[in-house]
């Protein structure tokens, strides 16, 4: 009696064991939104390469052509890559490289193709490609951006992608168009200068049955959510905010579930089932681009553009009204702490094991404490190019990508180590994905998968 007692308490254990070591596997082999689960940027055990070389094709598993225009991230379901296009019936289309920091109004209006594709994750190949639109864009585009700047989202049975005021689309994954919603022309450009339009790129998020989208713009912003399976508008709750970039974060925990929002003037929480707002933070940049995202129970959120007003944030959950910190402080009630300066402008920061990274638009890396934000190294990548694709991790590595191309694997950890320094082989400003022995850059003109599939 007392054996089979012993057997079935070793068989619930190794079960509970296998339980767990095949969520890990799933969690690292699937990254199913901007940044992967829940926007963290991490996905142990899939150990990508440290080295390679697109030219010469050394651990290059596949390169397969994207038509059209696009900075949007490439996600990973199962065995299936899913990204979006934007096709220009241009052959000239307008694209600023590198970025300027005077004003540029060149734009493409011609009639687009705005296409969801599927690829093969082992091989690269097309399984399919879905036309969600034809039409004229309704807004103009920054020549430095792209008309398919929203990574898509799914939660393994529905595929969510945004193409701002071209519409919200809902796909089965085999590519069939199972709802779709116009939002409106959605105007957003400098908050300066009301007229110059630069498109869309909040990146769509899912919640339990919600699809959640963040439409910030010149006027009448909101933030709305639509059932997953009918379309049906659930909640829809207005912002005064003027344009912003940002794709929202989802906390979830001992404190209930919050939906973290970037954008100018407020950071704010949001119940995500209603929509109703939770708290509030005065104190941001007037754009705002990075995601807010979650790590040992805080609430990360950057935002960086004047070089005056840089904060960085470390947000305990379970706020409620309007937090706020004393003049010169840097930790209090709300907050584990906070920088007044160091937030990057279009990068979202990373927090990889005990430790804080951020990389500014120049390349400048900075190390801080995740938990007290004490910095702990600042180093230069590189020299010349701009950064736009945000950090991501694994198994001990760190993977920086400047707008060259130009690849910097830095050793995780409180002391700077350079790696490796690699290349894409072209123009990169999309975040890559992590899946199966890959890292899976979005180039230019093509999806690059770097590593050996699993």
């Amino acid at each position: 009696m007392r054996a089979s007692v012993h057997l079935r308490r070793w068989l619930i254990s190794a079960g509970l064991a296998l339980f767990g070591l095949l969520v890990s596997v799933s969690e690292g082999s699937d990254w199913p939104s901007f940044r992967g689960p829940r926007a963290s940027g991490v996905a142990d055990g899939t150990n990508p390469p440290l080295v390679w070389d697109v030219e010469k094709g050394s651990r290059i598993a596949w390169k397969t052509p994207v038509p059209g225009m696009a900075h949007s991230s490439p996600i990973v379901r199962g065995d299936r890559i899913y990204l979006t296009t934007a096709i220009s019936s241009r052959g000239d289309t307008a694209f600023q490289f590198p970025l300027a920091g005077e004003e540029d109004r060149r734009t493409d209006l011609s009639k687009h193709q705005f296409r969801v594709l599927a690829l093969d994750l082992k091989a690269g190949d097309v399984v399919w490609d879905a036309l969600a639109l034809e039409a004229e864009p309704r807004v103009a585009r920054h020549p430095h951006s792209s008309y398919a700047a929203a990574t898509p989202a799914t939660d393994g049975n529905t595929l969510v992608a945004f193409f701002g005021s071209e519409g919200l689309y809902a796909l089965d994954l085999s590519g069939k168009i199972l709802w779709k919603r116009d939002l409106g022309p959605l105007d957003q450009g400098a908050f300066d200068v009301p007229d110059y339009t630069w498109g869309y790129a909040s990146s769509p998020v899912i919640y339990k049955n919600l699809a959640i989208v963040q439409c910030d713009q010149q006027k009448g912003s909101f933030i709305a959510a639509f059932d997953l399976a009918t379309g049906e508008e659930t909640w829809r709750t207005e912002r005064d905010a003027l344009p912003s970039w940002s794709t929202p974060g989802i906390y979830e925990g001992e404190r209930g579930a919050e939906l973290v929002t970037n954008g100018t003037k407020h950071i704010r929480g949001y119940d995500p089932l209603t929509g109703k707002e939770l708290w509030r933070l005065e104190g941001t940049s007037m754009i705002s681009v990075p995601t807010p995202f979650v790590a040992h129970d805080l609430i990360y959120v950057a935002t960086g553009y004047y070089r005056y007003e840089q904060p960085i944030y470390a947000i305990r959950p379970g706020a409620r009204g309007t937090i706020t910190l004393a003049e010169g402080a840097a930790a209090g009630n709300a907050f584990a702490w906070m920088k007044p300066k160091g937030a990057p402008y279009l990068t979202t920061p990373l927090v990889y094991g005990d430790y804080f990274y951020t990389v500014a638009g120049n390349g400048v890396l900075t190390c801080y404490h995740a938990r007290t934000g004490e910095r702990v190294y600042q180093e230069r990548l590189g020299a010349g190019s701009y950064f736009s694709s945000s950090p991501v991790a694994a198994d001990g590595r760190i993977y920086f990508a400047n707008e060259d191309g130009g690849v910097f694997v830095v050793k995780a950890g409180p002391e700077f180590e350079l790696l490796a320094t690699n290349d894409t082989g072209e123009v990169t400003m999309a975040t890559p994905a992590l899946a199966s022995g890959l890292i899976i850059y979005r180039t230019l003109r093509n999806l690059v998968a770097i590593g050996t599939p699993r």
